[in-house]
């Protein structure tokens, strides 16, 4: 996948990355599809930040998961 190009496959591709490197209990609640390119530069800096670090604290993964919800299309 090239997510160097903002696209909403771009998008969905990044979120399910992320999910899948936070190893995400609540994954369910975050659906790839909810999210479109219009987020794309908030969503590729989370996708950088996630994939920078091996693991993470409770209190990051928590701040992660509510960024993520802000940026849900209504």
């Amino acid at each position: 996948m090239d997510i160097t190009q903002k696209s909403d496959a771009a998008v969905q591709y990044m979120v399910e990355e992320i999910k899948k490197k936070l190893k995400m209990a609540t994954g369910a609640a975050i659906k790839p599809t909810h999210f479109n390119e219009d987020h794309y530069e908030d969503i590729r800096d989370i996708y950088d930040m996630v994939h920078a670090k091996d693991s993470y604290s409770i209190s990051e993964m928590e701040a992660i998961v509510n960024e993520l919800g802000r940026l849900k299309r209504e």
